[in-house]
């Protein structure tokens, strides 16, 4: 029985909701089969293990993000199609999407390879951590391709408004990945090698088995092995609609890859709290992120039928209710990031230095439930140059230039360091809002709220 949904009709928040509620899920299942990683070496190894790790799933973290941002063309695109009753086309994305995807996987494992070494003195890693980063940098690589599959699958999955899948495929890989450093490096003692390794075989599994749960789903369009084939024109249309979602992704990655080289230069133990701090930053960071991606397809689907009224309606409850959640997690991270930190660390200066960090994480918290969801709205309008344009401003215009001011503050306080998140979110919510005021006038878009010319208003 097909479990796709149509999100153009129906209740606007229960729909919104119901469909944002297992990519939440598997966003924290995740955000936790990177978080195990660094919660175990952090148990079983020393300070400079968990740099490593830190550093290393920095440095893949950017390369997936890149994944990540290119294959939200491909949602975007799907849901459009999907949106204006259109199978046939919906098909010959999703098959020009896989081929794209698979020679850029191939590409991704040869070349970091050879820029594991290269990529671990660009982040500055520690001494004590260096050959650990690059080893755990090259080991990851090597199941690039699985990596690319696993986003791919859920990117397609939801421009056709199916968020379980994705949340099948992720429960696998984390549940193997678990058992994997569990065996790997608090059996062996392999430290950050065996997390590594952990993690290839995890996506290995989750992938392999995935494929299989699709086999048996029905699909609102006809698709085989020959779908999949170079499609110039709609590889073109999904890069086109995905680049600037990934450049902007990974040029805001970067900013945060220079703040980690910055606090690396501080020492082993700032380096190993920041990588603690950031890794629970993804929890505190959930729901807004989760918001983001649905709303990406809900925003989508509503537009491709026509129904921009819908779509401006489920940018308010998206706000709403994000914000309710961001609240009580904003308090709890500012005035208790030391509880949180010791899941991840026994070391008690690690864990001051995170809880330190995260302070500053909390303000952002609050400020995201805005962000991601305005975001996430643009990209569903295809309004991709736009969101590129607002996350360089952030990422280099003040996170980059503020953080390293205030490393050179005397004293170093990493709290100070990490102001430059929230502070750079500020100025992206402002420039959303101006944006939304130009859109306003797009006559496909409607955002007064009267009937749009091409559609009804509900």
């Amino acid at each position: 029985m097909s479990q796709q949904k149509n999100l153009t009709e129906g209740n606007i928040l229960s729909s919104l909701m119901g469909f944002a509620l297992p990519v939440l899920a598997a966003l924290f299942l995740q955000t936790m089969y990177g978080a195990v990683d660094m919660m175990i070496v952090g148990r079983f190894s020393h300070a400079a293990e968990v740099s490593a790790v830190s550093t290393g799933s920095w440095i893949m973290q950017t390369i997936t993000t890149a994944i990540v941002g290119l294959s939200m063309g491909t949602t975007i695109l799907l849901g459009r199609r999907i949106g204006e009753k259109q199978p046939e086309e919906a098909g010959r994305v999703a098959g020009a999407g896989i081929w794209m995807f698979a020679w850029i996987g191939i590409v991704v494992t040869i070349v970091m390879q050879f820029l594991a070494v290269p990529a671990a003195g660009w982040m500055q890693a520690p001494r004590e951590a260096f050959d650990s980063t690059a080893s755990y940098v090259r080991i990851c690589s090597a199941g690039a391709v699985f990596i690319v599959a696993y986003n791919v699958m859920g990117s397609i999955f939801r421009g056709l408004g199916n968020s379980r899948l994705p949340l099948i495929s992720v429960s696998i890989a984390c549940l193997v990945n678990i058992a994997g450093d569990l065996l790997l490096v608090g059996v062996f003692g392999m430290a950050s090698a065996g997390a590594a390794i952990a993690t290839v075989f995890a996506q290995v599994v989750s992938v392999v088995l995935s494929f299989a749960i699709i086999k048996k789903q029905k699909l609102p369009f006809v698709f085989d092995r020959k779908s999949i084939r170079c499609n110039r024109a709609l590889v073109s249309h999904i890069v086109k609609l995905g680049f600037p979602i990934a450049f902007q992704d990974v040029l805001v990655s970067i900013s945060f890859l220079v703040i980690s080289a910055i606090v690396n230069t501080l020492g082993v133990i700032p380096s190993a709290g920041v990588g603690v701090a950031e890794k629970l930053a993804g929890f505190v960071l959930l729901v807004p992120s989760a918001y983001s991606q649905a709303m990406s397809a809900f925003v989508a689907q509503n537009i491709g039928a026509k129904r921009p009224d819908r779509a401006r309606k489920a940018l308010l409850y998206g706000i709403l209710t994000s914000l309710g959640a961001g609240v009580f997690l904003a308090w709890f991270t500012f005035f208790h990031g030391d509880i949180l930190s010791g899941i991840f660390s026994g070391d008690r200066e690690v864990v001051l230095a995170s809880a330190d960090y995260l302070r500053a994480y909390a303000i952002d918290c609050l400020l995201v439930s805005f962000m991601f969801c305005m975001t996430g709205f643009f990209n569903g309008c295809g309004k991709t140059a736009f969101v590129m344009f607002q996350g360089i401003a952030g990422a280099f215009g003040v996170r980059i230039p503020v953080s390293y001011l205030m490393s050179r503050l005397a004293p170093v306080s990493l709290f100070r360091i990490g102001l430059a998140t929230p502070a750079s979110t500020l100025l992206q919510i402002v420039l959303c809002g101006i944006y939304m005021k130009v859109i306003s006038k797009d006559p496909l878009l409607r955002m007064d709220g009267r009937p749009s010319s091409q559609g009804r208003s509900r």
